[in-house]
């Protein structure tokens, strides 16, 4: 089952997930404080579920137990027999389909928001899968508009023929909030509480999309996934360099062909080779140096998203 791009009728089983991460602390701390007291993720016409995505790693206040439970949430993670030695986040993935999903079926919860932290300074980054789903570039937009005074960018992160991995996939309809700066381990409260804000403007554009309200055609700004770049390394695979001072904090802000990106430790520049301006962001993302991720690059687009209609009320029994 594919989830249609605007959804046919109210939201009513809506979840929002911290910890997914162990270690990012906003989501981790909003997630234990709406367990213990829900009231504000209560709309009028629907409620909204808490939950703690890796309890595991956020005990141990680390990204994940065995593997990153973010990329642990593809059908073939999901539908595979489980082994007494697998990690624990591919358990708890399992485990979380059956809660909030199954992915790709009817079953599935309506909506999932998907809260993080990065190292890395992306201000505000809503993170979907791609623009074909109106109904959550609608969501976007409308977050924008209720933070004017901040950048708030749309990272479309799926590359062509990639299955969805993340733990929002396993719902019909799903995105992911990165706040950042903020150093792993760390709760710093204005990320925290300008996260609690950003989840309380998604609940209430789903409170008035259920409401039966209309949302106008538009045109927006968005940052495609066009892959990731490594960082110079030696033979035997140690760093040989790292981010240059001129690119370290320049998240979305446009890289020119010959710009440095890389300042080896021998003292030369390594400059982008590319024959056309990118946008790098989550760069010198702490959480990527595993991954062999100095920084992802994207392209900038407009975008034309077609109107949100109002929902069509439901006959008179």
């Amino acid at each position: 089952m594919c989830s249609p791009a605007v959804p046919q009728g109210p939201l009513r089983r809506v979840a929002v997930t911290g910890g997914t991460h162990g270690n990012e602390m906003s989501g981790v701390y909003l997630a234990r404080q709406w367990l213990r007291a829900p009231g504000e993720l209560q709309r009028a016409s629907f409620s909204a579920v808490p939950v703690l995505a890796n309890p595991a790693a956020a005990a141990a206040c680390c990204r994940y137990v065995g593997c990153d439970l973010n990329r642990a949430c593809t059908s073939t993670f999901l539908t595979s027999r489980a082994a007494p030695d697998e990690p624990y986040e591919l358990t708890r993935a399992r485990e979380l389909n059956q809660l909030l999903g199954p992915k790709n079926s009817s079953q599935a919860f309506d909506f999932l928001l998907d809260l993080h932290n990065t190292t890395a300074n992306v201000g505000i980054c809503l993170i979907a899968k791609a623009t074909t789903n109106i109904f959550i570039m609608h969501l976007c937009h409308y977050l924008q508009l209720q933070n004017p005074e901040l950048p708030c960018r749309i990272f479309l992160y799926q590359l062509s023929g990639e299955e969805s991995y993340s733990v929002d996939s396993v719902t019909k309809h799903g995105m992911s909030v990165e706040l950042g700066p903020q150093p792993q381990g760390v709760l710093r409260a204005d990320l925290f509480f300008r996260m609690r804000s950003l989840v309380a403007s998604v609940l209430d554009f789903i409170e008035l999309f259920n409401q039966g309200t209309a949302f106008p055609a538009f045109e927006m700004e968005v940052y495609r996934n066009l892959g990731s770049v490594d960082f110079p390394r030696t033979e035997d695979g140690d760093l040989a360099g790292t981010v240059h001072p001129q690119l370290q904090d320049r998240d979305f802000e446009p890289l020119q062909p010959g710009a440095p990106i890389f300042q080896m430790f021998s003292g030369e520049d390594v400059v982008y080779d590319g024959d056309s301006t990118v946008y790098p962001l989550f760069i010198n993302e702490a959480a990527y140096y595993e991954k062999r991720v100095a920084f992802i690059q994207s392209e900038k687009l407009m975008v034309s998203v077609p109107a949100l209609p109002a929902l069509t009320p439901a006959p008179l029994p």
